[in-house]
């Protein structure tokens, strides 16, 4: 097992492609950038190889869908002036 990151962009939706049955754990900032931890069984990623993950950030005020998907992490930028809230959509594209 490997902990593994992903940059984020601060976009509305976005795919990323995670080793097979990886576990997302958390959104954070690392310097100037979101970044996405996930736990990745590298033997697995190996034999299944990857898949697409779909990711949506809100800011906080703006509007949401009723379903936003299932909460990662909540992360903030510019010292606590932008707040972001990160969630993972499943089965869309």
């Amino acid at each position: 097992m490997r902990i593994w990151k992903w940059p984020l962009v601060l976009t509305d939706r976005q795919t990323l492609m995670l080793p097979a049955a990886s576990k997302i754990l958390t959104v954070q900032m690392q310097y100037v950038s979101p970044q996405l931890w996930a736990l990745c069984d590298a033997r697995l990623a190996e034999f299944y190889g990857k898949t697409p993950r779909h990711i949506a950030i809100y800011g906080t005020g703006n509007p949401m869908p009723d379903d936003p998907g299932e909460y990662i992490a909540t992360f903030q930028m510019e010292g606590g002036a932008l707040v972001w809230h990160a969630f993972e959509i499943k089965g869309t594209s």
